[in-house]
């Protein structure tokens, strides 16, 4: 096992190596391509005004949002404490009054 990478999909480090070079996540099964790069290595992801964010900010957001499935709306202002960053198309993930909730980075500025 490579204790060195984690999974990008749910961060555990317990990972296999394929004979091929490849990686593959012993909990949650998730593989990928090792020659594409660092899948840890997100870049620089940038809020609505530009600033960097990093791993445990703090943010605000700036548009109210309604949560797919269902009829809650998250208001504009909601303060969101301690999120992290992941790959993907909404690069926040984050809690927000104890839900688990995906965010774009497009929708908030750093508090």
């Amino acid at each position: 096992m490579d204790s060195t990478t984690a999974c990008p999909i749910c961060t555990m480090t317990d990972i296999l190596t394929t004979a091929a070079g490849d990686h593959e996540c012993a909990t949650c099964g998730h593989e990928w391509d090792t020659s594409a790069g660092d899948p840890n290595d997100l870049g620089e992801i940038r809020d609505a005004n530009g600033i960097v964010l990093h791993d445990g900010d703090s943010v605000l957001l700036t548009k109210g949002l309604t949560l797919k499935g269902s009829n809650d709306t998250i208001k504009i202002g909601t303060k969101v404490v301690g999120i992290r960053l992941i790959s993907g198309d909404h690069e926040i993930d984050c809690k927000i009054n104890g839900r688990a909730i995906l965010l774009k980075a497009k929708f908030v500025k750093k508090a």
